[in-house]
């Protein structure tokens, strides 16, 4: 095979002529940042509450955040993209609908949705399981000293638990930045759209993908020091078994 290596063209002048290729890749990488940003504010205040709720003794409660995850957990975040970008608008009310339609960043709205209620499904699992893993008598202590069972799970258990499951949510921090990535199937463009448009204008295929890989090598390599300088200031001598923000993987 033939191929013309040209890594001079991220320095070339892009088809909107104000902005080089380069530049064009920098705006979809804001956009993969504030996406990935935003939804996983979203996905760790949503998974905290349900997964909180699935450990509670009121059944009914447990049942409901335990549909919750199976809901948004076993759908594929594909198709929820397609269901929130086109479905839902005809579904509800024809004003809403419209309104919902002529929102000027609309795909970037509706990623933000799937986005952070499809990762706040697995943050909630996470969450219950390592409230599950603390031993029963940091519930009883709680008890013990007289605080209720809001005041017990806010003072104790959570704390402990998310000392617990740190190396689990860097995991999943990596992943919504890898998950973004669809948003460019309902219009956003950022990084990985941004780069399929670089390829298709200038037919250099692996300069692009380099080009993408590398930034998105650079973000995960940020996320991952960030969570062990978390994972070292928060541990709690005999509580962190096993996994590190080094491994696993999504």
């Amino acid at each position: 095979m033939h191929y013309n290596w040209n890594w001079n063209i991220f320095w070339q002048m892009s088809p909107d002529g104000v902005s080089t290729y380069m530049q064009t890749l920098l705006v979809g990488l804001k956009w993969t940042l504030a996406l990935s940003a935003l939804a996983w504010i979203m996905a760790l205040v949503i998974g905290t509450v349900v997964g909180t709720i699935r450990t509670m003794p009121n059944k009914w409660a447990v049942r409901i955040a335990n549909g919750y995850v199976e809901l948004f957990r076993n759908i594929p975040l594909l198709v929820q993209m397609f269901l929130w970008y086109y479905v839902m608008p005809e579904l509800v009310p024809t004003g809403l609908g419209d309104w919902l339609k002529s929102l000027p960043n609309a795909s970037f709205i509706t990623a933000f949705l799937a986005l952070g209620f499809f990762t706040s499904s697995r943050v909630a699992v996470q969450v219950s399981a390592g409230i599950h893993a603390l031993p029963r008598g940091q519930k009883l202590a709680g008890t013990a000293l007289g605080l209720t069972l809001p005041q017990t799970y806010r003072f104790v258990l959570l704390p402990m638990a998310f000392r617990i499951i740190v190396p689990a949510l860097t995991n999943e921090f990596a992943a919504i930045i890898k998950n973004s990535s669809v948003a460019l199937t309902i219009g956003l463009v950022e990084l990985t759209a941004a780069t399929y448009s670089m390829r298709e204008f200038t037919f250099q295929t692996f300069e692009s993908l380099t080009g993408a890989t590398v930034i998105y090598i650079i973000i995960s390599s940020l996320a991952l020091l960030l969570a062990r300088f978390l994972e070292k200031k928060t541990a709690v001598p005999g509580f962190i078994t096993s996994g590190s923000a080094s491994t696993g993987g999504h």
